[in-house]
């Protein structure tokens, strides 16, 4: 199944037996506002994360690149956020038309498959720069970072192009209006399978084969910046928030999936109830994964938090710090590998922090 099989598909069938609907309470309340929250905290904060990588002085690596196009896949999902919250406070019927509705289904495909992308580049780059000691630069060049992130792009919106097909309005059973879903068919059940195993398991196992080589080497060598280090843990934090708020959705789809396959093992009506409510609290996790980024550039990284918070937040502590960590603050301006450091050195000794 496609990432936006929503709670709105009810009655999957299992054997020859069909279980009624049965939502979990209030789901017409708390989902709504759960997406007005992630749509208002990820376009306020993916916008942020734009103007902030753009404006950006200095020479660009590679995994800044992939910042700034996550933040944008993630700002362009957000903004189909209102519709499903609408659809959802209304018993999940579908007002807006069949043109958005495979629209902002495709919106949401392609900012899957992205996002999980962009993360495998982001882990690939970090790989070759820690493990194979390749200068950033020699990757970070113009032509590398277009076609890179060209070739992400290109490949997620081809393979977005299922979801835009196969997703259509279908009556609901009381007829008194319609749903945005899937078509049932085996079809389409197998490619979207055929997707998950492209688009989740293949770069997730590159992810953790990148991630676990530089884990051992951080543990083992203690030459590293601290720069570096801290830049390494970011990834890390968005790479495990993304999985945390994905798996699970996949899993159940999967499960799914299989159980409509393998006709023969027919589950309880009870069973099928845990599974759907499970499928719908795992979307709303999926979903507020695209404003979870910014909020851990906020926690993690403190160039990105003095650009957000207003200058009398830090002002005041900046002697102190000046006093006790001069020296590490230069190298780590100018040198380190943070997530939104700029690499211009200070234009004044007095002066430790970075211009953006």
């Amino acid at each position: 199944m496609t990432t936006e099989a929503w709670t709105a598909s009810y009655d999957y069938p299992i054997g020859d037996n069909f279980c009624p609907p049965q939502d979990l309470a209030y789901t017409y309340i708390y989902i709504p506002v759960l997406y007005f929250i992630a749509f208002f905290i990820g376009f306020t904060g993916n916008l942020f994360v734009i103007v902030l990588m753009a404006k950006k002085r200095g020479s660009k690596r590679l995994v800044d690149t992939f910042v700034l196009n996550l933040a944008v896949a993630d700002l362009v999902f957000v903004c189909t956020l209102p519709l499903w919250a609408m659809s959802a406070a209304h018993g999940n019927k579908w007002h807006f038309g069949e043109g958005l509705c495979k629209f902002s289904s495709y919106i949401i495909s392609v900012n899957r498959c992205s996002s999980i992308l962009f993360l495998m580049g982001m882990s690939v780059e970090r790989y070759l720069v820690v493990m194979k000691r390749v200068d950033s630069k020699s990757i970070g060049t113009k032509n590398c970072m277009i076609i890179a992130c060209g070739c992400i792009w290109a490949v997620s919106l081809f393979l977005g192009i299922p979801s835009l097909i196969h997703r259509k309005l279908s009556p609901m059973q009381d007829t008194t209006g319609e749903l945005c879903e899937d078509e049932d068919s085996i079809t389409f059940q197998v490619l979207s399978l055929v997707l998950l195993i492209l688009t989740f398991l293949l770069p997730l196992g590159v992810i953790l084969f990148c991630y676990c080589s530089i884990s051992f080497k951080l543990l083992n060598h203690v030459s590293l910046r601290k720069g570096t280090k801290n830049s390494l843990h970011i990834i890390f934090t968005i790479i495990g928030a993304f999985v945390g708020c994905w798996l699970p959705f996949n899993a159940f789809k999967a499960f799914l999936f299989f159980s409509s396959v393998f006709q023969e093992a027919v589950l309880s009506c009870s069973a099928l109830m845990v599974l759907r409510w499970g499928l719908t609290i795992s979307v709303c996790l999926a979903f507020l994964n695209s404003c979870i980024n910014p909020i851990i550039y906020a926690l993690m990284d403190r160039h990105f938090r003095r650009q957000v918070l207003p200058q009398r937040f830090w002002v005041c502590g900046a002697s102190q710090e000046t006093r006790q960590n001069t020296v590490l603050s230069f190298s780590s301006a100018t040198e380190s590998s943070l997530m939104f450091a700029s690499r211009n050195k200070p234009s004044s000794p007095t002066s430790i922090w970075p211009e953006m």
